[in-house]
């Protein structure tokens, strides 16, 4: 179990973090320079917060009334940075033995160092340099530094920012199954949605400095609750919406009111809808439906993107929708739809 209740200044950027989670894994999403390094920091104890509380499971890392501030090596909390921070001149086994610097029994250091290595998978490469490391070694090598001092806590901050696809799907892989009998938690900091869909038990989404949004990480991505948290899960398209009545929302941009079986959220600012999950509607208008113009399409490998939008309102945001391969046959069939209609149980009713 984490708590953060934290706030920081740094410059113009204020940050006012605070959660509190008993899940395993966590993710923090958010775009660039919205405060998930530095709250990360603020837990480690690398950077200390102006006001507030930290605790790690009933133990106190930092608490600004009670003046409490423990030091990084006395937190139990384990950090890998984006570039992993291995001493480039010492061997796998020499930076290893970096995490096992409080401990004084030779016998018991050579015992964990043995153990982890081989853990890890990194015997034969003791004597390794660094640059003599692949990236997935080199990632393996960082950890094992960090888990042979067992931390209770393990922060990841955004460890494949700096990969190619490939190679960052394999060490995502090696990254899961490397910490799957870890008995701590982790929090994984990302602005790259699939890898925290992957990896996390639970996502926080941070929006200039604050919780957005909070939830199981299949929750969030079915049904995220505000605007911001839609956007970071992946979703294209959006229009202002009023609410009319239980059962009726209008939709300001598209220019449609939409109707529901269900009853309405009680407010909302916006609805959100996924590029994949329009329905295209030949002829006649149908319910909930509303007549497109393109605008431009992209042919890409495994899908046709097509951006539209509301006929007669060149105006609106455009419009996003992704066609898959298996749905292409349709579309050289009957060409491009007259109007796209929307699904009750796919549409999203936001907050600002």
């Amino acid at each position: 179990m984490i708590s953060v209740d934290i706030q920081k200044a740094l410059g113009d950027f204020n940050l006012n973090m605070r959660f509190s989670s008993d899940s395993r894994t966590i993710g923090f999403l958010g775009a660039s320079g919205e405060g998930k390094s530095v709250t990360l920091r603020c837990i480690a104890g690398i950077l200390k917060p102006d006001t507030g509380r930290i605790v790690l499971h009933d133990r106190v890392l930092y608490d600004s009334k009670e003046h409490i501030n423990l030091p990084p090596q006395k937190r139990k909390v384990g950090y890998l940075f984006q570039d992993y921070a291995l001493f480039p001149n010492m061997t796998v086994e020499k930076n290893i033995l970096c995490g096992l610097s409080g401990v004084r029994d030779k016998e018991e250091k050579q015992k964990r160092l043995s153990e982890i290595i081989e853990k890890m998978h990194l015997s034969g490469l003791e004597k390794h340099k660094p640059g003599e490391l692949s990236g997935g070694q080199a990632q393996r090598t960082a950890l094992a530094r960090i888990l042979v001092s067992q931390p209770e806590l393990l922060l990841l901050d955004e460890p494949f920012s700096a990969l190619d696809s490939y190679l960052k799907d394999q060490l995502q892989e090696e990254l899961i199954a490397t910490l799957e009998d870890y008995p701590g938690e982790v929090i994984m900091v990302s602005h790259d949605r699939d890898e925290l869909y992957r990896f996390s038990e639970e996502i926080i989404v941070l929006d200039h400095g604050a919780v957005d949004e909070q939830a199981k990480t299949r929750d969030l991505f079915d049904a995220p609750r505000t605007k911001t948290a839609a956007i970071l899960t992946g979703c294209k398209n959006y229009s202002r919406a009023e609410r009319l009545d239980d059962h009726t929302a209008r939709l300001l941009d598209w220019g449609m009111d939409f109707h529901t079986e269900g009853v309405l959220p009680a407010e909302f600012a916006h609805i959100g809808y996924r590029a994949h999950d329009f329905v295209p509607v030949y002829g006649e208008k149908t319910v909930n439906s509303f007549p497109v113009e393109v605008g431009s399409q992209a042919d890409l490998p495994f899908e046709k993107n097509f951006y539209l939008v509301p006929q007669g309102n060149r105006e609106s945001p455009l419009i996003c929708w992704f066609v898959q391969r298996d749905h292409w046959p349709e579309l050289q069939e009957k060409g491009l739809p007259d109007h796209l209609a929307l699904r009750e149980d796919k549409a999203m009713f936001l907050q600002d």
